[in-house]
């Protein structure tokens, strides 16, 4: 499978074109730092754009909804999907409104979707949605029964062209304005971080936390955290 995905008009980055990518190691650690994502489509005639958390195993993304949603059933007709994903990483404050920015990593995907529709399969994926997240508690917890299988659907698609756009950079100003504007500016970098958990307080006395969760320590970046557990699922 080559590198890098063909950059065709679907996919190409028009805007500040310095700042896309399409090799497929950058979108899918990306991807793989993510716990949500949105997915754009067309439902009934009019935009509509869900939020949901996913995750990748290869070149396919999953998902989970309820199988009485009116989203989902339309997904599950092989419609075109955008699936988008966004880190925001620090704030960038300039010496003219004009030049004020953000640092991201964003990542667009496109594809359709299908249902799974194999109830072992399915069953097996509701396990590796948990593991994605926490590596190996599928063992730990009770399985789904029947009816909560019956009630979920599981969508796969595989990733059909995709492109990444980043910016990573401090102040940028045009030159004049250093001098001539005595505007204070600064850049704050922003993080997602885990605090302490809260245990449930029905809690059956003597259990200790998982091994799997030994990412999860407070103050650990989500992004960092998203990553490991993935490598620890499907790396």
């Amino acid at each position: 499978m080559p590198d890098r995905f063909p950059v065709t008009p679907v996919n190409r980055v028009r805007r500040m074109p310095d700042r896309g990518h399409y090799d497929r190691a950058t979108i899918h650690a990306i991807l793989d730092a993510a716990l949500l994502c949105h997915i754009a489509y067309v439902i009934d005639g009019r935009p509509c754009c869900m939020p949901t958390s996913f995750w990748r195993e290869g070149e396919h993304l999953y998902w989970h909804g309820s199988s009485a949603s009116r989203m989902i059933r339309t997904q599950a007709q092989g419609i075109d999907l955008c699936l988008t994903v966004t880190h925001l990483d620090a704030l960038v404050m300039a010496r003219s409104g004009f030049h004020h920015s953000v640092n991201y990593r964003s990542a667009m995907v496109f594809g359709q979707a299908r249902a799974v529709e194999d109830m072992e399969e399915k069953r097996a994926l509701m396990d590796r949605l948990v593991d994605r997240i926490y590596p190996g508690r599928s063992s730990l917890i009770r399985p789904p029964n029947a009816s909560e299988v019956r009630a979920t659907s599981i969508m796969r698609m595989e990733i059909e062209t995709a492109s990444a756009k980043i910016r990573d950079k401090h102040v940028s100003d045009d030159e004049t304005d250093y001098a001539d504007v005595p505007a204070w500016t600064a850049l704050y970098p922003v993080t997602q971080v885990l605090g302490a958990p809260s245990l449930c307080p029905r809690q059956q006395p003597g259990l200790e936390r998982p091994a799997g969760m030994a990412d999860f320590a407070p103050g650990a970046r989500l992004d960092e955290v998203m990553t490991a557990t993935w490598r620890r699922s499907f790396g």
